[in-house]
């Protein structure tokens, strides 16, 4: 295990990872970002109003039963008064959630079409505990239904575009003035925005997981990397939020 450093030190060197996240997050798109984005539109216009409507639905009822559903459990906030203290238990639930993930898709990558389809819940499934365990160990009640809303800016974060990553960035952050006046009917967000960003972001990588003999592998490192990345992301949101509190 790596040696514990000093709180201030620990600190310090979390500010400094933050700064930099918090850099990247409001970059303007590249070249290669734009173009890939414009293609990913041409091809959205292809799809009749009806099919985006149906996923938008699908995907809304999936995460209003995952994330806002009466039987989402919830732990109890954490004392968060240690970041260092915490971040190693976070640090600790990300591997479990990687190697879970990974192991989901290898299984399911290795089945063929079906067994690949069933992959989309399981994996979301994971990606919703996930950012349950780490809020708790940051202290935060998932009772509320504001810090849920939360966690849909934290998922946007990770799976989006360039372009809409920076405004959902500019919209978490003063987030405790912020969720004082966020509006009280779930209905009310954004969710065709929410499945079709999601849904762009991942489609690529999961597609090659339903071929035949590479499945198994496409699937595991995918959704490792998938997992990763949801990590970080939800790691540098909390701390962003610790730091307007507690001061890093």
């Amino acid at each position: 295990m790596p040696t514990a450093l000093p709180e201030n030190n620990y600190n310090q060197m979390a500010l400094h990872e933050l700064r930099a996240w918090q850099h990247a997050m409001q970059q303007p798109p590249s070249l290669l970002n734009k173009l890939a984005r414009k293609a990913q539109y041409k091809i959205n216009s292809y799809i009749p109003d009806k099919i985006h409507n149906a996923i938008t639905a699908a995907i809304k009822q999936m995460t209003q039963a995952t994330l806002f559903g009466a039987g989402a459990l919830t732990k109890p906030p954490a004392d968060a008064q240690n970041l260092q203290l915490q971040e190693a238990l976070v640090q600790s639930q990300i591997e479990f959630y990687k190697r879970a993930a990974a192991a989901e898709g290898g299984v399911t990558g290795a089945g063929g079409i079906l067994l690949g389809l069933a992959d989309f819940p399981l994996l979301f499934g994971f990606k919703v505990k996930l950012l349950f365990e780490v809020a708790a160990l940051y202290g935060y009640d998932m009772n509320d239904y504001r810090e849920r809303l939360y966690l849909l800016h934290i998922f946007q974060l990770a799976f989006s575009s360039h372009e809409h990553r920076r405004d959902v960035y500019l919209q978490m952050t003063d987030w405790e003035t912020r969720k004082q006046h966020l509006p009280e009917d779930i209905n009310e967000f954004n969710w065709r925005s929410f499945q079709q960003e999601y849904r762009d972001y991942i489609d690529l990588a999961k597609m090659a997981q339903l071929i035949p003999i590479i499945g198994a592998p496409v699937g595991a490192i995918v959704n490792y990397k998938l997992l990763t990345k949801l990590g970080q992301t939800a790691m540098n949101a909390y701390r962003m939020r610790w730091h307007e509190v507690h001061k890093l």
